[in-house]
């Protein structure tokens, strides 16, 4: 005698006829197979389907309302991954019915009148075929989360240095660094008001906080000096527009390409007069124009060796007066629009024991 499985599997059986479904449910059962749901109107047999979630479908071909081939193309138009085999029953023993029926999706058939060990070794055979599909489903489907989980870890990872690189070079003439994190976030909301993806306006916000990363190179007495700059100062003070997108360059990730795009052009004027390379007008990457005011206006509302912070309205005046020379007009037409998120955000990340307002 066939052993019983250690584990049934669920098996749907569609069958008008109640006879077959007496018959299939007795030598299935004495089989231990006892999770048998019997469907003898197959207009329901997809409702059970997809209540039951069998391991195994026995369809019969010939019934009425829908025939086992209308059942089929309900199951195929499911595209579910992991849809059971399927043995097919029936009376016809034609080659052209049942090659139609296996090209539907079915797996097997068994011929009318079951043959009892056929049916038993055929339920057997692909119920175990179906196991073997799950377990692989299962650990791809595990390999794809681990591979995800990674990768995300990696992702933070990255953003994590980025993030510090940006600030530690702010630090050197900003003590909290929290600059970075201010014009980064109002660098983001300009760039969504724009009409920028939500994955490119998180670009933006990882990014855009290496904008001055070439600070680095720039001496102290330069970069801290209280007065104002002498020419050759001024210019080695420029240099580091040029250094930062150095150290951003020959990365292929996204996130890099931008920050070297940034780290380049957030100087450069609309009217031409910026620096390092004169670009004017859309020549500048707009990744760069959005940044300028972000920068610019948390820049004039901030603490400086240089300077004492400017009250909000001032800084507003001077982004408004140096619109089409210094800034882009679209954009700050969108600086304008959100203006009061923008310094709810220089509040939030406001300096310790400084007032942004």
């Amino acid at each position: 005698m066939t052993e019983s499985p250690a584990k049934g599997p669920r098996i749907l059986i569609v069958d008008d006829e109640p006879a077959n479904l007496k018959l299939l449910d007795k030598m299935l059962s004495g089989q231990g197979y006892t999770d048998l749901d019997l469907v003898q109107d197959s207009r329901v047999a997809l409702d059970h389907y997809r209540a039951v979630r069998p391991d195994l479908i026995l369809l019969d071909l010939n019934m009425p309302h829908l025939d086992g081939f209308a059942v089929m193309a309900q199951l195929a138009a499911l595209a579910d991954p992991l849809l059971p085999p399927i043995i097919v029953l029936t009376a016809q023993q034609g080659r052209d019915y049942l090659l139609r029926a296996l090209n539907s999706g079915a797996r097997d058939f068994v011929t009318k009148p079951f043959d009892r060990v056929e049916l038993l070794a055929r339920v057997r055979n692909l119920f175990e075929v179906h196991l073997a599909h799950r377990l692989l489903y299962d650990q791809k489907a595990v390999l794809e989360e681990m591979v995800r989980e990674r990768t995300e870890q990696l992702r933070a990872t990255r953003l994590q240095i980025v993030q510090r690189l940006g600030r530690a070079a702010e630090y050197r003439d900003n003590e909290t660094g929290l600059h970075v994190i201010r014009m980064s976030k109002v660098s983001a909301l300009l760039a969504r008001s724009i009409g920028w993806s939500v994955d490119n306006c998180e670009l933006m916000l990882h990014a855009s906080p290496m904008h001055d990363i070439g600070k680095i190179g720039i001496p102290d007495g330069i970069l801290l000096k209280p007065g104002k700059l002498e020419p050759h100062e001024w210019e080695i003070m420029k240099s580091h527009a040029s250094m930062g997108a150095e150290l951003m360059d020959g990365d292929s990730s996204e996130l890099l390409q931008l920050a070297y795009v940034i780290a380049l052009t957030h100087h450069e004027k609309w009217d031409g007069s910026g620096y390092p390379h004169g670009l004017a007008g859309t020549a500048i990457p707009q990744a760069g124009r959005i940044v300028a005011v972000a920068d610019v206006f948390d820049a004039l509302t901030s603490v400086r060796p240089y300077k004492e912070a400017w009250p909000v309205d001032k800084a507003v005046a001077y982004m408004q007066a140096n619109v089409g020379k210094h800034f882009d007009p679209e954009v700050v037409v969108h600086f304008q629009q959100n203006l009061t998120e923008i310094i709810a955000i220089c509040e939030r990340y406001a300096e310790p024991e400084v007032v942004c307002l």
